[in-house]
């Protein structure tokens, strides 16, 4: 049954109320109100789906009456909990063009446009943030490349699961007493990395990979730092363990400290390690040369990630992945079916071989939108905005003799205490 003529008039209708929310989302409380608690949506709604259509108008009305009480306005400038989610028009309209076209872009053939575009825009990305040439798609030294997944958690656990699974093969190909033994019981002796002030996400990707993870101590300034690294492993080598990756990271969720690359990644060169890079929050800012700092010793890195959809002006789900050697991420997550072979899959680039899932949207689309409206120089001048704003709060803070700064700023993060409770805050100026 198409429905579609009975919707076409109401369309604008949307497009009106998103405009008139954004526009008019500092007139709004932040976080719900005390009437909204779990299983408050409840009441509102009927117990099963309805049989018949409903009108528009009533539907329409719901938005307010049912899903805006409980919703969280993150696009807020009052909004100053967990990390910044930023959107922007470009990004919006872009997205609206890909769930337009709706397809699911597994393979090149089943949307060579979805494919194509994600490929160019994430070799933009790559050179605009001074990354190694051996990440881009086209070029002639290299063997990597870029792939836009839903998260960094995500791209973490992905970057495990190649990590895992070449030092698996690595074993069996130069080890006689590994070598006709179950993938699953090498697994077992196989540890990761990080410093403890990695994200949770980390542990998270241990837990499903059953690799274990040793959270290192950083340093006074909470950067984890080489020799830590270097005696940890020996420590585990001792124990019968196989060292397989490090998880280094570029602006920590705590105090947005920088994890040392220089010294980490000699280390894990030396011992053989993946050093994959998280740098979710802090690589927008690599968008200015001036803020690049951090990336020395990026040279050594297996892989890359980072949101766009944190301080990049694209909204969620948006993060930047970036690997060393393409064919290591695509003989982990590799399947060959009959039915998704095409004629061209012996030169085009697949994307279900570089991902978990088997299907993905057209991402890229929001982030080429982003990219040529503002430009890498306005975008820049966004960064560069939101660190002169957190200069500027963290000289006021330093100024009252009621609170304490614990961490260094970084970027756009003050870490600040109230000397009488000793509760630490942390702000991202935007």
């Amino acid at each position: 049954m198409d429905l579609a003529p009975k919707w076409v008039g109401r369309r604008k209708e949307m497009v009106d109320y998103i405009t008139r929310y954004l526009t008019t989302i500092r007139e709004r409380k932040v976080t719900p109100g005390p009437e909204v608690k779990p299983g408050y949506m409840r009441e509102l709604l009927p117990d099963s789906a309805p049989t018949d259509p409903e009108d528009w108008d009533c539907i329409f009305r719901d938005i307010e009456k049912v899903i805006m009480p409980g919703v969280v306005h993150w696009q807020s400038p009052y909004m100053h909990a967990y990390y910044p989610a930023l959107t922007s028009w470009p990004s919006m309209l872009g997205d609206m063009l890909a769930d337009a076209i709706n397809n699911i872009g597994f393979t090149w053939a089943s949307s060579p446009a979805c494919t194509e575009l994600e490929m160019n825009v994430m070799d933009w990305l790559c050179k605009a943030l001074g990354l190694p040439t051996f990440f881009l798609h086209h070029h002639p030294d290299s063997t990597g490349g870029g792939i836009l997944q839903s998260t960094v958690s995500e791209s973490s656990l992905v970057a495990l699961l190649a990590a895992r699974k070449h030092r698996i093969q690595q074993l069996k190909r130069t080890d006689p007493a590994d070598r006709d033994l179950d993938d699953s019981v090498v697994n077992s002796r196989l540890v990761a990395y990080a410093s403890d002030q990695a994200h949770s996400s980390v542990e998270k990707a241990g837990l499903i990979s059953l690799v274990k993870i040793r959270f290192l101590p950083p340093d006074d300034h909470f950067s984890l730092r080489g020799d830590t690294l270097k005696q940890a492993i020996q420590e585990d080598r001792r124990r019968g363990l196989v060292p397989v990756m490090l998880c280094a990271t570029l602006g920590t969720t705590g105090v947005c400290a920088f994890d040392d690359l220089s010294e980490l990644g000699p280390v894990c060169a030396e011992e053989g390690l993946w050093l994959h890079v998280d740098a979710a929050y802090a690589g927008s800012a690599f968008l200015c040369p001036e803020l690049r700092g951090p990336l020395g010793g990026i040279e050594y890195a297996d892989s890359f990630a980072f949101n766009p959809s944190k301080w990049m002006m694209v909204h969620f789900d948006c993060t930047a992945f970036w690997v060393k050697d393409k064919c290591k991420l695509q003989q982990t997550f590799s399947v060959d079916p009959v039915y998704l072979r095409h004629e061209n899959s012996d030169q085009a680039t697949d994307f279900m071989h570089w991902q978990i899932p088997l299907s993905r949207r057209f991402r890229s689309l929001k982030l080429w939108f982003v990219m040529r409206c503002f430009g890498l120089k306005n975008l820049q001048g966004h960064i560069r905005h939101g660190v002169e704003m957190a200069k500027l709060l963290e000289s006021l803070v330093r100024c009252d003799p009621n609170f304490d700064m614990p961490a260094d700023r970084h970027l756009g993060l003050v870490v600040f205490c109230l000397k009488v409770c000793g509760l630490c805050l942390c702000c991202i100026v935007l």
